[in-house]
């Protein structure tokens, strides 16, 4: 019976690495680079998990060993977490996870080429900016972003997005100021946003001022390398 709990649990465990590899859920989390390692991983728990259940046959009759209770009940546990996070998956809020991650400040991101302005995507612009940081060599820019509504302790929203190396274990924002429209209501955090406009140059610091402001549904590849 042991055998046999423990082989539903990692065969459950393989049920969600394997669906998440197909459903989309793994743009949310991981870079699409790493996502070989979850199908091999799902591939290896599946296999493990049959194992695992053949082998109830190979002990029936035996006498139940010492600590077969408690490993019995951290199966079930397991088991009823792996059928939860299939039923329930995760929905991870961008904002609220960049508001508690430190900014990715660093300058070791070189540009090799620089895309025209219209053609430059949000992170496009922050890693301009690190290589040349006078913003008076961009105002006027035409600018097309898109990226989540980051609240700021201080100061407007943000229109930001996610850097990962491998995961949102290590996700660092990025963001860009806006100039948000003063007759309209201020964005919420987490909203996906296109914004359409021009660059300017407000305090020394370079702001995105929008002409054209539309929601957007969430990417399906939201995280960024």
């Amino acid at each position: 019976m042991d055998a046999l709990i423990r082989g539903l649990a990692l065969g459950l465990w393989a049920a969600v690495l394997l669906r998440s590899s197909v459903d989309g859920r793994l743009d949310l989390l991981l870079r699409s680079g790493f996502h070989p390692l979850i199908w091999v991983a799902g591939g290896l728990l599946l296999l493990l998990g049959l194992m695992q259940v053949l082998a109830t046959h190979r002990r029936s009759g035996r006498l139940p060993r010492a600590g077969a209770s408690r490993d019995r009940i951290q199966g079930l546990a397991t088991a009823s977490v792996a059928v939860l996070v299939l039923a329930l998956p995760p929905r991870p809020s961008f904002a609220d996870l960049a508001s508690m991650r430190p900014r990715d400040d660093t300058a070791a991101d070189s540009l090799t080429f620089v895309l025209p302005p219209a053609q430059r995507s949000l992170t496009d612009w922050v890693r301009l900016l690190r290589s040349q940081p006078d913003p008076r060599l961009f105002a006027g820019d035409p600018v097309r972003i898109s990226g989540f509504v980051l609240p700021m302790p201080q100061g407007p929203p943000q229109l930001a997005r996610l850097l990962v190396r491998c995961c949102l274990a290590d996700a660092t924002p990025v963001g860009l100021p806006v100039r948000w429209p003063q007759n309209g209501t201020k964005p919420q955090g987490d909203t996906w946003l296109a914004i359409k406009g021009r660059m300017a140059v407000e305090q020394d610091v370079l702001v995105v001022v929008p002409e054209d402001i539309q929601p957007i549904p969430r990417p399906a590849r939201p995280l960024e390398p």
